[in-house]
């Protein structure tokens, strides 16, 4: 008995997500986009930093507590600035720089970031910077934009144009005036 042949399946149309290759992200963009987080995280630091000097100023501590304050306080801050990325790496694969930068980091696979992967990749930026960045240089030569945080981590950037908070913020209000005239007038009691 022979069979008969399957029938092709349905194409998906031209011009979605699925059928276009993702565009892969420099160097350069990169940078930028950490300069951003970086800029924001050192803010949040020093307006924390001055925070707890104001209070530590007001009391008296011995300087051995201050000493070992300032060894925790140094702790803090490399464990938030590691969080602040696996966080947004994990749960919107977008730090608020690489959402001004429009770019996305994402499994190999294009999904969404597992926390372990997150901080495989964090661990990676530092072991990239340290022999001189050199672990950034495969950025520049490689077809899909991999350093060497990426290749350990098993990620990708890659573009993620969307929309600006403008147009967003004037879509909501369309729709809420669209709603507002579709209303009916409320009766009264």
């Amino acid at each position: 008995m022979t069979e008969l042949p399957a029938a092709p399946a349905a194409e998906a149309p031209t011009g979605t997500a699925s059928d276009q290759e993702p565009q892969y992200v420099g160097l350069a963009t990169r940078i930028v986009s950490f300069v951003i987080d970086a800029a924001l995280i050192t803010v949040v630091d020093i307006v924390i930093g001055i925070g707890a000097a104001l209070i530590l100023s007001l009391l008296h501590i011995p300087s051995e507590l201050k000493t070992i304050l300032a060894v925790v306080g140094g702790a803090a801050y490399v464990l938030g600035s590691i969080l602040y990325f696996v966080i947004f790496w994990c749960t919107t694969g977008q730090t608020p720089g690489a959402r001004v930068m429009q770019i996305r980091v994402v499994s190999a696979g294009g999904a969404r970031v597992k926390p372990r992967r997150a901080v495989v990749r964090c661990a990676g930026v530092i072991l990239a910077a340290l022999p001189l960045f050199a672990g950034f240089v495969p950025i520049l030569f490689d077809a899909r934009r991999r350093g060497f945080q990426d290749w350990l981590a098993h990620t990708a950037v890659v573009e993620a144009p969307g929309p600006s908070i403008a147009e967003v913020s004037r879509a909501k209000q369309r729709a809420i005036r669209a709603a507002s005239r579709q209303a009916p007038p409320a009766m009264p009691d």
